[in-house]
């Protein structure tokens, strides 16, 4: 008699995490991913980012916003935005406080224009709701391709060259004079070789695709200071600061003048051509786009940007954006929203290291803030040189931008003269609705103002 073997089923009490709630939020599976996979593509994005939580504050701090809100501020926007796009939209893409934007804010809005910070964040929280108008209908398609291509490549170059000057001005590399307005600042001192260095050694890094190459050199760099006794350790760890500095600070009704109109469109034009770029970038590298050319939850990308800019605007930093180092997470394999949700809790994490923070000099940040203008400036290989009615005003957005210390003039004449150009020209149709209205607008606020 043919004896029977047991066939009572076996309980599966560990099943693999991917079947589990993570497989049914991000669809592991569905993206050809893994949860092994995704945490070490949320690591590589956050420390090719993890430089602003060092930056943003310092740069804020010049403002004259408390330095241990401003950190406190960046990682708690950042780690939201994050959580949104990761949890919401379910893209690899890491946001934080943009760089350039947060430089535009300081040293322009409230060093030149001489508004105080409360109102620079009334006016980030205005176009960061602007934006989600834009986003939620059908305006901000007619808007993105009224604008001529070159202009929008400018923008970036633009806002580059005023990063890479302010970065410049901080090191001592450059400073002003009475004769030609600006020289080569004493290559004597600590502080402009040091930012030099650090500038150099994260080029020579990147070249070598080293790993954080960014966040390494600030800290080296930072290392270096401490060695020299320029810098004093103030400890590693600590409890966060106080946000409540910075929290619900913004001033929204100081935002409803004329004269604050340039700015909230340069916060908003900025952020949603820089925000695009990215996310186009990203969704191709993670192979988010289908073969119709659709794009996976675009609309909720953008949608979890913008309201990431809104909320960072009540904590107190300048418009949170998509992060274009989100590229090298998607190039570990990242491929889904849980990418993002490891940034974010890593920004969190990072909010326990304040004392640490507070010891990166300014030198060290600005060696970062030129380089990372030298990789904005990479956008002008996309202007139309060839036509000279679309490179021209590329050019005046470009140049204008750091000359007059401004964004918001520099696209102002930007526009102007592509509109100029092009009726003087006689290519009217070259010339957009939008262009036309804009092109008053600017006009108005420099006659009148």
């Amino acid at each position: 008699m043919e004896s029977r073997k047991s066939e009572a089923p076996t309980l599966d009490l560990a099943p693999p995490l991917e079947t589990g709630w993570l497989e049914r939020i991000f669809k592991l599976k569905r993206h050809g991913s893994t949860v092994r996979t995704e945490l070490i593509a949320g690591v590589t994005t956050f420390i090719t980012m993890a430089y602003i939580i060092f930056v943003n504050p310092n740069i804020m701090a010049d403002a004259g916003i408390d330095h241990g809100a401003a950190f406190v501020a960046t990682c708690i926007a950042a780690a939201l935005g994050c959580l949104l796009m990761g949890l919401y939209a379910n893209w690899p893409v890491g946001l934080a406080p943009g760089m350039g934007l947060n430089a535009f804010f300081t040293y322009t809005v409230v060093g030149t224009m001489g508004y105080n910070w409360e109102t620079a964040l009334g006016a980030v929280f205005v176009s960061g709701v602007l934006f989600m108008f834009l986003t939620l209908s059908k305006v901000r398609e007619w808007l993105l391709n009224s604008i001529p291509v070159s202009l929008r490549h400018a923008m970036g170059a633009g806002v580059g060259l005023f990063l890479g000057l302010i970065g410049l001005k901080t090191a001592g590399i450059i400073v002003d004079s009475p004769a030609t307005l600006i020289k080569l600042g004493s290559l004597h001192e600590p502080g402009p070789l040091l930012a030099a260095l650090c500038f150099l050694l994260i080029a020579i890094l990147s070249y070598k695709r080293v790993f954080g190459a960014i966040l390494i050199s600030i800290i080296g760099v930072t290392l270096a200071g401490w060695g020299l006794g320029l810098v004093k350790f103030g400890g590693v760890m600590s409890m966060p600061p106080s946000l409540a500095p910075t929290w619900m600070a913004m001033d929204v009704a100081g935002v409803f003048n004329v004269s604050m109109i340039s700015v909230v469109l340069a916060f908003l034009f900025v952020h949603m051509f820089d925000t695009a770029g990215t996310l186009m970038g990203v969704a191709q590298r993670a192979n988010l786009v289908a073969a119709d050319g659709r794009i996976e939850n675009l609309s909720r990308a953008l949608k979890a940007d913008s309201a990431s800019s809104v909320f960072g605007a009540v904590v107190g930093v300048p418009p949170v954006t998509s992060y274009v180092e989100s590229a090298a997470g998607v190039a570990a394999g990242g491929r889904t929203g849980l990418t993002a949700v490891v940034v974010g809790l890593l920004f969190i994490a990072a909010m326990f290291f304040a004392p640490l923070a507070g010891m990166i000099p300014a030198y060290a940040t600005a060696g970062a803030l030129i380089y990372v203008a030298m990789l904005m400036m990479g956008s002008m290989a996309h202007i139309h040189w060839d036509e000279a009615t679309d490179s021209i005003p590329a050019i005046v957005t470009v140049i204008m931008m750091p000359l007059t210390f401004s964004v918001a003039d520099g696209i102002a004449l930007g526009f102007i003269s592509y509109v100029a150009l092009k009726a003087g020209t006689g290519k009217y149709k070259e010339i957009s609705a939008s262009l036309w209205v804009l092109c008053l607008i600017f006009i108005a606020k420099f006659v009148f103002l």
